[in-house]
């Protein structure tokens, strides 16, 4: 039988261990991203928030790829909404973006861009998304398209724009449910490519400034 006190001490290191990666993740998550103008074949949008399909639209109105994907597109959802909340010309609307209906979570986002990506032919794709959810993001993505180089362009929302997060109830418990979150998706990440789970937050460097959520 293993004496108690190892296993005390075991479940002291894993959660020491489950804290530091919390804070990584955190403060990854609250740096700022670096100043960028990259371009890419196509960029896809997960849905959550308004202002990252207006974010998205930016970037396509100013040409920075060819097409975008608003995926995870609630059902109830149509096409004259989102014209409306992009706030994208009507002919650049009809004519460069695609919608995606069958997502329903971030795994399904990726299978939703894969497909897309493939049918296109892209192998650059710029991400927009929130902040603090672009490290699962990201890590979805790149298991289901470990060919395709992925440019993280974060979105965020008000609540994380403190800088003192920790001291901010609502931004510590949004970061720590996401970090539970993160977990699974960075593990499935390693089993599938062998990489490290913090690979999975810096694919490429960030691109743009976050815009508000």
């Amino acid at each position: 039988m293993i004496p108690r006190r190892f296993v005390v001490a075991f479940l002291g290191a894993a959660v020491s261990l489950v804290a530091f990666g919390f804070v990584l993740f955190a403060n990854s998550v609250m740096r700022e991203p670096e100043l960028q103008n990259a371009r890419a074949d196509g960029i896809v949008v997960l849905t959550g928030g308004q202002t990252r399909i207006t974010e998205a639209a930016r970037l396509l109105q100013d040409g920075r790829a060819q097409r975008l994907l608003i995926s995870g597109v609630n059902q109830k959802i149509g096409r004259a909404s989102l014209l409306k909340i992009s706030g994208l010309d009507e002919k650049i609307f009809a004519c460069c973006v695609d919608l995606g209906y069958a997502a329903l979570n971030t795994v399904g986002n990726a299978d939703e861009t894969r497909r897309w990506a493939e049918a296109l032919g892209y192998d650059r794709l710029i991400v927009v998304t929130a902040s603090y959810h672009m490290p699962r993001s990201l890590a979805e993505l790149a298991r289901a398209m470990p060919s395709i180089e992925l440019i993280p362009h974060p979105v965020a929302p008000d609540v994380l724009r403190r800088k003192v997060w920790w001291l901010d109830a609502t931004a510590a418990r949004l970061l720590a449910a996401e970090y539970v979150k993160f977990l699974p998706a960075a593990i499935r990440l390693v089993v599938a490519r062998g990489v490290t789970p913090w690979q999975a937050t810096s694919v490429t460097a960030a691109s743009g400034t976050p815009s508000k959520s």
